[in-house]
Protein backbone atom coordinates (compact mmCIF):
# COMPACT_ATOMS: atom_id res chain seq x y z
CA UNK A 1 0.00 0.00 0.00
CA UNK A 2 1.00 3.38 -0.91
CA UNK A 3 3.02 5.37 2.36
CA UNK A 4 0.86 8.25 1.98
CA UNK A 5 -1.65 6.17 3.57
CA UNK A 6 0.19 5.70 6.32
CA UNK A 7 -0.67 8.80 8.58
CA UNK A 8 -4.35 7.33 8.53
CA UNK A 9 -6.33 5.47 10.78
CA UNK A 10 -7.84 2.41 8.93
CA UNK A 11 -9.42 -0.21 10.70
CA UNK A 12 -12.72 -1.74 8.36
CA UNK A 13 -13.57 -4.33 10.61
CA UNK A 14 -17.23 -4.39 9.87
CA UNK A 15 -17.45 -6.06 6.55
CA UNK A 16 -20.24 -3.50 6.00
CA UNK A 17 -19.05 -0.83 3.54
CA UNK A 18 -21.32 1.69 4.49
CA UNK A 19 -20.40 1.56 8.04
CA UNK A 20 -16.63 0.72 7.89
CA UNK A 21 -16.52 4.36 5.30
CA UNK A 22 -18.71 6.07 7.71
CA UNK A 23 -15.97 4.97 10.78
CA UNK A 24 -12.85 5.57 8.34
CA UNK A 25 -14.09 9.38 8.50
CA UNK A 26 -14.86 9.64 11.65
CA UNK A 27 -11.80 7.99 12.97
CA UNK A 28 -9.56 10.83 10.88
CA UNK A 29 -11.49 13.48 12.21
CA UNK A 30 -13.79 13.71 9.37
CA UNK A 31 -17.60 13.35 11.14
CA UNK A 32 -19.73 16.12 8.91
CA UNK A 33 -17.68 14.58 5.64
CA UNK A 34 -19.08 10.95 7.21
CA UNK A 35 -22.81 12.28 7.21
CA UNK A 36 -22.43 14.15 3.56
CA UNK A 37 -21.44 11.09 2.22
CA UNK A 38 -24.51 8.58 3.83
CA UNK A 39 -26.55 11.01 3.15
CA UNK A 40 -25.46 11.26 -0.86
CA UNK A 41 -25.05 7.77 -0.87
CA UNK A 42 -28.65 7.68 -0.07
CA UNK A 43 -29.66 10.38 -2.57
CA UNK A 44 -27.83 8.28 -5.28
CA UNK A 45 -29.81 5.44 -4.87
CA UNK A 46 -33.01 6.95 -4.95
CA UNK A 47 -31.63 8.63 -8.34
CA UNK A 48 -30.78 5.78 -9.55
CA UNK A 49 -33.68 3.91 -8.96
CA UNK A 50 -35.56 6.68 -10.90
CA UNK A 51 -33.52 6.41 -14.04
CA UNK A 52 -33.07 2.86 -14.09
CA UNK A 53 -29.15 3.06 -13.17
CA UNK A 54 -28.13 0.25 -10.47
CA UNK A 55 -28.96 1.41 -7.40
CA UNK A 56 -26.25 -0.38 -5.11
CA UNK A 57 -23.37 0.99 -7.24
CA UNK A 58 -24.97 4.53 -6.97
CA UNK A 59 -25.35 4.03 -3.20
CA UNK A 60 -21.89 2.85 -2.96
CA UNK A 61 -19.92 5.44 -5.00
CA UNK A 62 -21.79 8.12 -3.12
CA UNK A 63 -20.71 6.62 0.18
CA UNK A 64 -17.35 7.13 -1.16
CA UNK A 65 -17.02 9.94 -3.26
CA UNK A 66 -15.55 12.44 -0.67
CA UNK A 67 -13.77 9.45 1.60
CA UNK A 68 -10.16 12.28 0.81
CA UNK A 69 -11.82 14.89 3.03
CA UNK A 70 -8.87 12.83 5.24
CA UNK A 71 -6.26 14.82 3.19
CA UNK A 72 -6.13 18.79 4.01
CA UNK A 73 -6.37 21.25 0.74
CA UNK A 74 -2.75 21.91 1.87
CA UNK A 75 -1.56 18.57 1.17
CA UNK A 76 -3.43 17.23 -2.12
CA UNK A 77 -1.46 18.11 -4.56
CA UNK A 78 1.92 16.35 -3.05
CA UNK A 79 -1.10 13.33 -2.44
CA UNK A 80 -2.12 13.28 -6.05
CA UNK A 81 1.72 13.37 -7.14
CA UNK A 82 2.27 10.37 -4.91
CA UNK A 83 -0.45 8.47 -5.86
CA UNK A 84 0.47 8.88 -9.58
CA UNK A 85 -2.45 10.77 -10.48
CA UNK A 86 -2.08 13.50 -12.91
CA UNK A 87 -2.77 17.15 -11.78
CA UNK A 88 -3.64 19.60 -14.34
CA UNK A 89 -3.01 23.43 -13.76
CA UNK A 90 -6.49 24.47 -12.67
CA UNK A 91 -6.22 21.58 -10.51
CA UNK A 92 -2.69 22.96 -8.48
CA UNK A 93 -4.13 26.51 -8.36
CA UNK A 94 -7.29 25.14 -6.56
CA UNK A 95 -6.27 21.97 -4.89
CA UNK A 96 -9.80 21.41 -3.41
CA UNK A 97 -10.86 19.68 -6.26
CA UNK A 98 -8.23 17.89 -7.01
CA UNK A 99 -10.02 15.59 -4.09
CA UNK A 100 -12.40 13.59 -6.53
CA UNK A 101 -9.70 12.20 -8.31
CA UNK A 102 -8.17 11.12 -5.16
CA UNK A 103 -11.27 9.63 -3.49
CA UNK A 104 -11.20 7.73 -6.67
CA UNK A 105 -7.70 6.18 -5.96
CA UNK A 106 -8.69 5.51 -2.43
CA UNK A 107 -11.93 4.06 -3.13
CA UNK A 108 -9.65 1.58 -5.68
CA UNK A 109 -6.74 1.34 -2.58
CA UNK A 110 -8.20 1.04 0.50
CA UNK A 111 -11.63 -0.24 0.17
CA UNK A 112 -10.67 -2.79 -2.83
CA UNK A 113 -13.54 -1.45 -4.99
CA UNK A 114 -13.07 -2.76 -8.47
CA UNK A 115 -16.02 -1.82 -10.50
CA UNK A 116 -14.66 1.26 -12.73
CA UNK A 117 -17.84 2.42 -13.20
CA UNK A 118 -18.09 3.23 -9.73
CA UNK A 119 -14.15 4.27 -9.78
CA UNK A 120 -15.10 6.79 -12.78
CA UNK A 121 -18.00 7.94 -11.15
CA UNK A 122 -16.23 8.85 -8.19
CA UNK A 123 -13.52 10.28 -10.01
CA UNK A 124 -15.84 13.33 -11.60
CA UNK A 125 -18.11 13.79 -8.85
CA UNK A 126 -17.39 17.28 -8.77
CA UNK A 127 -16.58 18.63 -11.90
CA UNK A 128 -18.73 15.74 -14.26
CA UNK A 129 -16.92 15.21 -17.70
CA UNK A 130 -17.62 15.10 -20.90
CA UNK A 131 -19.03 11.39 -22.68
CA UNK A 132 -20.27 10.78 -18.77
CA UNK A 133 -22.04 7.63 -17.95
CA UNK A 134 -25.33 7.20 -16.15
CA UNK A 135 -23.99 6.51 -13.15
CA UNK A 136 -21.62 9.70 -13.21
CA UNK A 137 -24.20 11.89 -13.72
CA UNK A 138 -26.66 9.86 -11.09
CA UNK A 139 -23.43 10.58 -8.05
CA UNK A 140 -22.87 14.70 -9.58
CA UNK A 141 -26.37 15.22 -8.91
CA UNK A 142 -26.96 13.69 -5.83
CA UNK A 143 -23.83 15.40 -4.46
CA UNK A 144 -25.21 18.66 -5.51
CA UNK A 145 -28.78 18.09 -3.74
CA UNK A 146 -27.16 17.24 -0.45
CA UNK A 147 -24.40 19.12 -0.66
CA UNK A 148 -22.09 19.76 2.30
CA UNK A 149 -22.64 23.38 3.31
CA UNK A 150 -25.12 25.09 6.08
CA UNK A 151 -28.69 26.27 4.66
CA UNK A 152 -30.35 25.26 1.31
CA UNK A 153 -27.97 25.20 -2.07
CA UNK A 154 -29.21 28.27 -3.91
CA UNK A 155 -29.76 26.13 -6.81
CA UNK A 156 -31.67 23.05 -5.17
CA UNK A 157 -35.16 24.81 -6.35
CA UNK A 158 -33.61 24.86 -10.29
CA UNK A 159 -31.87 21.25 -10.26
CA UNK A 160 -35.08 19.51 -8.70
CA UNK A 161 -37.36 20.66 -10.97
CA UNK A 162 -35.15 20.32 -13.91
CA UNK A 163 -34.90 16.48 -12.28
CA UNK A 164 -38.39 15.63 -13.05
CA UNK A 165 -37.31 16.47 -16.81
CA UNK A 166 -34.12 14.03 -17.13
CA UNK A 167 -31.09 13.45 -15.38
CA UNK A 168 -28.98 15.19 -17.99
CA UNK A 169 -31.60 18.13 -17.45
CA UNK A 170 -30.76 18.57 -13.52
CA UNK A 171 -27.29 17.55 -14.20
CA UNK A 172 -27.00 20.80 -16.81
CA UNK A 173 -29.05 23.03 -14.14
CA UNK A 174 -26.13 22.93 -11.79
CA UNK A 175 -23.32 23.41 -14.35
CA UNK A 176 -25.41 26.45 -16.02
CA UNK A 177 -25.31 27.78 -12.49
CA UNK A 178 -21.77 27.83 -12.01
CA UNK A 179 -21.31 29.04 -15.65
CA UNK A 180 -23.19 32.30 -15.03
CA UNK A 181 -20.56 32.98 -12.52
CA UNK A 182 -17.48 31.75 -13.77
CA UNK A 183 -15.58 34.95 -13.93
CA UNK A 184 -15.89 34.89 -10.29
CA UNK A 185 -15.02 31.04 -9.55
CA UNK A 186 -10.99 30.80 -8.68
CA UNK A 187 -10.72 28.34 -11.45
CA UNK A 188 -12.92 26.86 -14.29
CA UNK A 189 -11.92 22.99 -14.57
CA UNK A 190 -11.92 21.81 -18.31
CA UNK A 191 -13.90 18.93 -17.16
CA UNK A 192 -16.75 21.13 -16.17
CA UNK A 193 -16.33 23.14 -19.09
CA UNK A 194 -16.16 20.07 -21.58
CA UNK A 195 -19.63 18.73 -19.52
CA UNK A 196 -20.74 22.31 -20.14
CA UNK A 197 -21.11 22.64 -24.05
CA UNK A 198 -21.95 19.02 -24.26
CA UNK A 199 -25.13 18.92 -22.84
CA UNK A 200 -26.15 22.77 -23.67
CA UNK A 201 -26.35 21.01 -27.26
CA UNK A 202 -28.28 18.09 -25.51
CA UNK A 203 -30.80 20.05 -23.53
CA UNK A 204 -33.27 22.26 -23.86
CA UNK A 205 -32.62 23.74 -20.07
CA UNK A 206 -33.93 27.56 -19.60
CA UNK A 207 -33.16 28.80 -16.40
Amino acid sequence: MNSVYNQLVFEPVTGNLREDIFSFLVNNKCPKTAEHCMKVGEMARKIAKQYDADPDAAEIAGYLHDISAVFPNDVRIHVSRELSIEVLPEEERFPMIIHQKISKEMARDLFQIRDQEILDAVGCHTTLKKASTLLDKVLFVADKIEWDQSGTPPYLQQIMAQLERSLEHAAFAYIHFLWEQREHLRVVHPWLRDAYFELEKRTDYVS
